[in-house]
């Protein structure tokens, strides 16, 4: 087994193998930003602890030699082996769990920490996946790339504050622990980093997920615009009109049988969640507007809606600028008056 470079305390391993950019691997040959890892998430010796792409094992080393047990999710076949040659002895003793596959794709075992320098192209979903989970963490040290970091921790009214700000914040309290330069990676990547930590809250809102998302999702559609002007467009009038005559109909048929699960809402979403901030929805592009001429039964929603707004003082507000308490609000209000989001 190879543990740490003699006489330095070093726990990089060197390695001529050639890093796999489809699965985002690039290697942190900093040792000290692994200890400063391995520092904030506070490590317990009854810890089992989740990595997620632990490449050739630089960062498993050091949390073998914090916690009791690791798991080690790996899509990479060359990795896994490198990781069974380089641990065989924590293998055979059960210290260390080497899962081969692709982590969105795994059931996930119990774990109390998760510790992982991550693929970042898969930032998002990991996330909400690991949110998802049953039963909860206790708490979660990642490295993302900056510019999703600083997302997951923007505050209302930052220019990053975006519906992936306000889910995240919604499930976990999120902290900005330190910025990490490119020039620490090997290949550099394209992109700064950051680490995070994300503790779920516990218990978590006992609120309807898949409602929840779907009214962040109109919110979020122009986030600087104010919500009256959103609500007002013919495409977000349809699709709640017709929500609220399928409710109207199921509460005729003897009830409403509504799934609530965390992954319904969430984990479809992927990486749109980011980029739909970056670049806008094409659904209000041409920002059309009700015509005065029209279906009067789609004139009097509009005025149901405008009314709903009206009362939570919600009309010259905008997503941006509006925090947990507002939206939890807003979607009651809704509720309150039989629209709902899907």
């Amino acid at each position: 087994m190879i543990s740490k470079n003699k006489g330095d305390g070093n726990p990089v391993k060197k390695t001529t193998m050639v890093m796999n950019k489809s699965f985002g691997q690039h290697i942190l040959r900093n040792p000290q930003i692994l200890k400063n890892m391995i520092e904030k998430a506070a490590l317990r010796s009854t810890d089992v602890i989740l990595e997620i792409g632990p490449g050739t094992g630089n960062l498993t080393q050091l949390l073998l030699e914090g916690g009791k047990k690791v798991i080690a999710i790996e899509v990479d076949p060359r990795m896994v082996a490198e990781l069974n040659k380089r641990f065989h002895s924590e293998i055979s003793s059960k210290k260390l769990e080497i899962i081969f596959g692709d982590f969105m794709v795994q059931d996930l075992p119990f774990f109390d920490m998760c510790v992982s320098n991550v693929p970042y192209q898969i930032s998002s979903p990991l996330t909400f996946k690991l949110l998802s989970h049953r039963p909860l963490f206790r708490c979660a040290v990642i490295m993302f790339q900056k510019e999703f970091a600083l997302r997951l921790v923007a505050k209302p009214g930052s220019d990053l504050y975006c519906r992936l700000s306000v889910n995240v914040q919604l499930l976990a309290r999120v902290d900005h622990l330190m910025k990490v330069s490119k020039n620490n990676f090997k290949p550099p990547p394209k992109v700064e980093s950051s680490i995070v930590r994300i503790e779920p809250k516990n218990p978590p809102p006992d609120i309807n997920y898949v409602e929840w998302d779907g009214l962040l999702r109109i919110c979020f559609i122009k986030k600087n615009k104010t919500l009256g002007s959103i609500f007002k467009t013919k495409s977000v009038l349809k699709m709640l009109l017709n929500n609220y005559e399928a409710y109207q109909n199921m509460n005729k048929d003897g009830g409403i049988k509504e799934e609530n699960t965390f992954g319904t809402a969430f984990l479809s979403t992927n990486n749109a969640m980011v980029d739909e901030e970056i670049g806008g929805s094409k659904i209000l592009d041409e920002e059309e507007k009700m015509e005065e001429e029209g279906d009067s039964k789609m004139k009097t929603f509009k005025e149901k809606i405008v009314n709903v707004l009206k009362e939570g003082g919600y009309l010259e507000k905008r997503g941006v600028k509006m925090d947990l308490d507002d939206f939890l609000k807003l979607l009651y209000l809704f509720n309150k008056h039989d629209i709902h989001f899907r």
